[in-house]
């Protein structure tokens, strides 16, 4: 069975997944995967130092930071660059689907799962929400960016009242780390019970 599980930037989808990778499921990262499909070396990353050369560092790597900011103010650029991403990172993910057991439980941690199509090909979805103001703290403590940043990547990403019509199951982080744990185990007991 896949899972594909989202949520918006800082709303916690990666602390649901710590608790479900705790629990034995096989968790295949989005993110960790862009990362790869960009590595020194890589036709993806030929392709984005053609396009935005001064996002290359001097020692040949993608500097994120910088390729940020322009994707992030311009939708037309945005959506070049995920083009060159995204079907690299499901054929990586697809890859290691193909290595699991039959009738494994996998989990896709995908930031824009709804944005796209991707979330039709997953048997079940399950959407991370969290407040807006929490999620802007968040980020900006993790990432050391101010919060126009934030806000920015927040509007590249699509609306949470409509990730909500899309997903299965929805897990408000609106409290705790602790009500959050209790609420991803709930969801994850679920999940569980259809493939056993």
């Amino acid at each position: 069975m896949r899972v594909g599980l989202s949520g918006g930037i800082g709303s916690g989808k990666s602390a649901v997944a710590d608790v479900w990778r705790e629990r034995g499921a096989l968790v295949i990262d989005a993110d960790v995967l862009a990362r790869e499909a960009v590595a020194p070396g890589t036709r993806a990353l030929k392709e984005i130092a053609l396009r935005w050369p001064t996002v290359i560092g001097a020692d040949g790597t993608l500097d994120r930071a910088a390729l940020a900011v322009i994707v992030f103010e311009n939708d037309a650029e945005r959506a070049v660059l995920n083009g060159i991403v995204h079907p690299r990172v499901r054929a990586l993910a697809k890859a290691r689907e193909a290595d699991l057991p039959t009738g494994a439980m996998v989990i896709e941690v995908v930031p824009l799962l709804f944005e796209g199509e991707y979330w039709r090909t997953c048997d079940v979805t399950v959407l991370v929400v969290a407040p807006d103001e929490a999620r802007i703290e968040r980020v900006m403590a993790r990432d050391n960016i101010p919060r126009a940043a934030v806000e920015r990547r927040m509007r590249a990403q699509i609306d949470p009242a409509e990730a909500r019509k899309r997903a299965t199951y929805t897990i408000e982080n609106d409290a705790d780390v602790s009500t959050l744990r209790t609420r991803a185990n709930e969801i994850y007991d679920a999940l569980a019970s259809t493939v056993s």
